[in-house]
């Protein structure tokens, strides 16, 4: 098994890699917009629950009843159409898990098959039902019961996640297991660590948070795009002020638990943090850096330089993120792969001890094997001793130079920054949509004010309908800000997944030991057929999606 994990071949783990990656990329085009719409349809249902409560009181409140029950059915009709979309490339990714990672799927499908298995009993099940009622269930359930199963369709979307998260966050940051080295794979010794380890929690707010911007950005586009047209006014003023403020909460979460996360990155992962900040070379009182010159198509010779050119930083930042405090020490790349004194005075090993630890970690648990057949019970004790020891580095073993534990830093940093800088653009355009949809006493009367003496205010042409007091400038930027809300997302997957390179399972497992041993010509064929499918599924559900948007409400 050794040698066969060692001479794979480079193009078939490369094209693997590809496969996966363009699975996984167009799969979260689907998934965030199911997540956020789940939000918007039930806030929307939920108005029209309390109006028509009130009109079976006797209130004058049926109009207003239509409006919220034509405005939910409008608003799940896009979130049913674009599930089905993410339900189809779901189960494809989880099925390249046994054809392409199938030396991965051996070792820790006992573990990682947990979460996925809890997801598609439970969490898509539930989903799966109660959509079914909340789209022909209207005249044949209470309202009450048809309020709770769209919600419920939500949470179970939302526990889908939460499932798929946990696993992903596993390989990230692998607890609750042990090695038994008598069936060579790894096998889970506490479920609770594995469901609720503090990096899995971490990392599905941050991600279930952030994609529910990317259905407020949806909601909003959609209704500064009938505003332009002055078409369905009603549902479009209301439905933007909803979409905005769900929009404002969640990218103001979503910095919050990055910022978690990215504490969660410097203590599990510091190789990722220090590519994401091109950091060759860490210490005390570390600058986080806004921008730097990295070359985007160049992995940068960390060796020889102590940091990129033209660097412009926040004093103290990174220190401070990663730590707490102020003076925290952050090792770079240098030190990781040449080892270092931490904190708390113990050091950590270079990596070329580490290399071979996991060496001698491989060689004992083959010897260990060996002596179990031939029944030499203390030789096994003794390999087996060996093994323990240097069990920890047991994935280094595999690597043949430690330049291959230095992921690509153009990439990480340059991701990192496209989804922070998208972020903080967000929070700027939802907080502007809230204060003039809203009509925020002062702030919206002083916002106008500066917009108009900065020449971005049109007054002839700022409102439509004479309801959100928006310029018309600003119903464009609503439409044009979609696609780089998705950029954004996809950005952040980028740095969670290359940021750990080389390792599919951080520490334990690299991808050229994790791949099955397939022809690339194979692999190759699949992730064309693949590509050209879920390029005609993204473009047949943009087509239907914008014929419904265009379409419009209808009972």
């Amino acid at each position: 098994m050794q040698n066969l994990l060692l001479n794979v071949d480079a193009s078939t783990i490369d094209w693997s890699r590809a496969q996966f990656a363009l699975t996984a990329i167009y799969h979260w085009l689907f998934v965030p917009l199911t997540l956020g719409l789940a939000i918007i349809m039930g806030i929307c249902e939920t108005r029209y629950y309390k109006m028509q409560k009130a009109v079976a009181q006797g209130a004058a409140k049926a109009e207003e009843a239509a409006f919220w029950l034509k405005t939910s059915k409008f608003w799940q009709r896009l979130f049913g159409i674009n599930f089905a979309m993410g339900v189809a490339t779901g189960i494809i990714l989880e099925f390249e898990f046994g054809t392409n990672w199938s030396n991965y799927s051996w070792l820790v499908g006992d573990i990682f098959g947990a979460p996925l298995a809890i997801e598609g009993i439970v969490a898509f099940f539930m989903e799966s039902t109660f959509v079914a009622v909340m789209f022909f269930g209207w005249k044949k359930v209470s309202a009450g019961f048809h309020l709770a199963s769209t919600w419920l369709t939500g949470l179970g979307a939302t526990l889908s996640a939460w499932w798929i998260l946990v696993a992903n966050a596993w390989m990230q940051h692998p607890v609750g297991c042990e090695f038994n080295p008598d069936t060579m794979r790894n096998e889970m010794v506490n479920f609770w660590q594995v469901a609720f380890s503090p990096f899995a929690v971490d990392k599905f707010f941050h991600t279930v948070i952030s994609a529910w911007i990317i259905g407020a950005v949806v909601c909003v586009a959609v209704c500064c795009w009938y505003l332009l047209k002055k078409r369905h006014v009603e549902l479009a003023t209301k439905s933007l002020r909803i979409g905005a403020l769900v929009g404002l909460v969640a990218s103001v979460g979503a910095a919050f638990t990055g910022h978690i996360s990215g504490q969660d990155v410097a203590k599990a992962q510091p190789m990722k943090l220090a590519a994401m900040e091109a950091l060759y070379n860490g210490g005390h009182e570390q600058s986080l850096t806004m921008v730097a010159l990295v070359n985007p198509l160049k992995q940068a010779d960390y060796a020889n330089e102590e940091e990129p050119p033209f660097k412009i930083a926040m004093p103290y930042a990174l220190s401070l993120m990663a730590t707490n405090t102020l003076d925290g020490y952050v090792p770079g790349i240098n030190d990781l792969l040449n080892g270092y004194v931490k904190e708390d005075g113990t050091r950590e090993p270079s990596a070329d001890e580490k290399i071979y630890s996991g060496r001698k970690a491989i060689a004992a648990l083959h010897a260990y094997r060996k002596a179990r057949a031939d029944k030499d019970d203390a030789e096994a004790e003794r390999q087996l001793k060996i093994f323990r020891e240097n069990e920890q580095y047991f994935g280094y073993g595999y690597v043949k130079d430690k330049s291959q534990l230095v992921p690509s830093v153009p990439l990480n940093f340059w991701a990192f920054r496209t989804m922070v800088g998208l972020g903080c653009l967000l929070i700027l355009f939802f907080g502007l949509v809230v204060v003039l949809a809203f009509k925020v006493p002062f702030l919206s009367v002083f916002t106008r004010r500066l917009m108009s003496a900065l020449g971005l205010l049109d007054e002839a042409h700022s409102d439509v309908h004479g309801a959100t007091r928006m310029p018309r400038w600003l119903y464009w930027a609503a439409i044009i800000i979609v696609p780089l809300a998705y950029i954004a997302s996809e950005s952040g997957w980028l740095v969670a997944e290359f940021g750990r390179q080389p390792w599919t399972i951080q520490d334990m497992l690299p991808t050229w030991a994790a791949v099955s041993d397939l022809h690339s010509s194979s692999v190759m064929l699949t992730f064309l057929l693949f590509l050209i499918l879920f390029t005609t599924m993204l473009a047949v559900e943009i087509n239907i999606m914008l014929k419904q948007i265009k379409k419009g409400p209808e009972l």
